[in-house]
C-alpha cells in the first residue's frame, strides 16, 4: 500500500477540496479510497465536487471535524475552513463504500449501508456474501451502536473503526458524507477486503479509581439518572470532590475530560469511556455512548499532560501490534479531548509526529469514537482514541 495526504485551507470551498485533493494524488496511481475530513464552514456539496473532479472514480468517504484535522504537516485549521485527505492506494486493495441517510430506524439503515458497500465492492453475488476483512464506519452523535447492529446483522462480527461526525460548537451542524451523498443523519461505511494485515488500538488511556458504583436508573440508554440508587449527578460530584450544582448543564462536559466515567468489558481487556455531557436539573446526566442497567460504571482519571502523551504511546503500540512497518495510520482522536488539550495542540501534534516517524497519517476529532479489541468485540466510546494502522 502507499498513501499521501493533502491540506487547504483556502476559504473557498471548490478551491479547498481541489489544492487539498491535488497534493494527495501526488505520486499515486490507481487509488481505492480517499478520506475526507472538513470543517462545517465549508459547503460540503462543492467540496467534494471538487475533490471528485481531481480525484475521478475514487470513493470519498468522511465527515466535518471539530476545529481542525492533522497530518504530518502539523495541525491544520482555518477561521474560514479547513480539509484534510488520506488517498489509498494498493492494487491488491478492494474498497467498497457507501452513505445512506437514515431510513427507519438506525439498525433498518445500518443493514441499508452494509449491502450498498458489498454491491460496490462486487461481494454480493447471488445473494451471497463475502464479509471484508475490516470496515470503517461514520455516523452522527446519537444511534451509533443501533447502525452498527445493523451492519453486524449482515457482515457478522468483522473489526471496525472510525468516528462520528462533528461540528466546531456541539452545535448539531455535523454532516457525515460520500462523494454521492451528504447528511447529517444517517451512515457511512468503507469495506475492505486485503491481503495485508490492520491493528486497531482503542483505548481511553485512562486510569481506574477507586469509585465503582451500579446502574440503577436509565432515562433511556444514554440518560444516567442513578448510580447505587443516588441521583447520578451527585454520586459523581462525591467521587471527584465537587459540588453538583456546579456541575449542572456543559460545565459537567468539560469538568469531566480528565475524570469521565466508564464500563468494563466482560473479560477486563478494554475500559469503554462514557463522557458525562451534561448535568441535567434533576440530577441526571446525560452521557456520550450507551449504558445499561445492572452494570458496573467506574470512575476513570488522567492528567492534562497525559491526555497528551497518550498519542504517541498508542501509536507505538499501534505498530507492534501490526506487527510489520505500516504505510499509513488513520487517527481518530475523540474531539472532548482535542477541547481539554486547547492551545497545547501543538504538543500533541508533536507526539504523534515523532512515533509516527516517516509514515503519513491523518487525524480526524470527533464525538464518537468506535474501535476493536482482539478478540473481535467492537463498541463505541467518548473521549478515546482508535488508531488505526494500514500494513
Amino acid at each position: 500500500m502507499r498513501a499521501q495526504t493533502g491540506v487547504s485551507i483556502n476559504a473557498k470551498s471548490a478551491e479547498a477540496g481541489a489544492d487539498a485533493a491535488r497534493r494527495a494524488r501526488q505520486g499515486l496511481s490507481g487509488i481505492k479510497l480517499a478520506f475526507v475530513y472538513s470543517g462545517v464552514q465549508y459547503d460540503q456539496k462543492e467540496l467534494l465536487a471538487a475533490i471528485s473532479e481531481e480525484l475521478p472514480d475514487v470513493p470519498l468517504i468522511g465527515n466535518t471535524s471539530f476545529t481542525g484535522v492533522m497530518t504530518q504537516e502539523g495541525f491544520i485549521t482555518g477561521a474560514d475552513g479547513f480539509v484534510g485527505i488520506l488517498a489509498l492506494s494498493d492494487d491488491n486493495l478492494t474498497v467498497g463504500s457507501a452513505c445512506l441517510a437514515k431510513d427507519g430506524d438506525a439498525r433498518a439503515t445500518g443493514r441499508l449501508v452494509a449491502y450498498a458497500a458489498l454491491a460496490a465492492a462486487g461481494k454480493s453475488v447471488s445473494n451471497k456474501i463475502e464479509p471484508p476483512d475490516y470496515f470503517y464506519m461514520t455516523a452522527p452523535p446519537g444511534e451509533e451502536e443501533l447502525y452498527l447492529k445493523g451492519i453486524f446483522d449482515v457482515i457478522g462480527r468483522v473489526p471496525v473503526f472510525g468516528g462520528s461526525a462533528a461540528d466546531n460548537a456541539i452545535a448539531g451542524d455535523w454532516l457525515l458524507y460520500s462523494d454521492q451523498t451528504v447528511t447529517a443523519d444517517g451512515v457511512g461505511v468503507a469495506f475492505f477486503y486485503t491481503d495485508k494485515p490492520i491493528a486497531n488500538v482503542f483505548t481511553g488511556a485512562y486510569k481506574e479509581s477507586a469509585n465503582v458504583g451500579i446502574v440503577t436508573k436509565l432515562d433511556g440508554p444514554r440518560t444516567l439518572v442513578e448510580i447505587d440508587g443516588v441521583p447520578a449527578l451527585k454520586k459523581y460530584a462525591e467521587w471527584t470532590n465537587q459540588n453538583a450544582d456546579d456541575l449542572k448543564g456543559d460545565k459537567l462536559l468539560f469538568a469531566s475530560i480528565t475524570a469521565p466515567i466508564g464500563v468494563k468489558d466482560p473479560l477486563g481487556e478494554l475500559v469503554a469511556i462514557r463522557h458525562p455531557m451534561n448535568g441535567n436539573d434533576d440530577y441526571s446526566i446525560a452521557v456520550g455512548a450507551n449504558l445499561a442497567v445492572n452494570t458496573a460504571v467506574i470512575q476513570m482519571e488522567c492528567s492534562d499532560s497525559e491526555l497528551i502523551t497518550a498519542t504517541g504511546a498508542a501509536i507505538t503500540a499501534l505498530t507492534e501490534k501490526l506487527g510489520t512497518k505500516p504505510a499509513a495510520f488513520h487517527l481518530v482522536h475523540c474531539g472532548g479531548r482535542r477541547a481539554g488539550i486547547g492551545d497545547r495542540i501543538g504538543v500533541v501534534y508533536k507526539s504523534i509526529r515523532n512515533a509516527a516517524d516517516d509514515i503519513p497519517f491523518i487525524v480526524e476529532f470527533t464525538f464518537g469514537e468506535y474501535g476493536t479489541e482482539d478478540d473481535g468485540r467492537n463498541t463505541t466510546g467518548g473521549l478515546m482514541l482508535s488508531f488505526t494502522a494500514f500494513a
